[in-house]
């Protein structure tokens, strides 16, 4: 493994969980109790490109691990 494929893996962690807080809230933005509290953070948007940014770098990472 290269300097570069030392990153990828936690990288790719990083924008997961940056993907499962952008679905959190999301979801808690639609059960909100106070329907006028829509709040700013564009969490379906955080949530879509984390979760493409985590896909391509552990896919990366999975190539470079066996060998491509």
């Amino acid at each position: 493994m290269d300097y570069l494929s030392d990153w990828l893996i936690p990288l790719g962690y990083a924008a997961l969980a940056l993907a499962g807080l952008g679905w959190w809230g999301e979801r808690r933005r639609r059960r909100r109790a106070n329907l006028d509290a829509v709040g700013f953070m564009p969490w379906t948007a955080i949530s879509f490109w984390a979760s493409f940014a985590a896909l391509l770098l552990l896919v990366a990472e999975a190539k470079a691990w066996l060998g491509g």
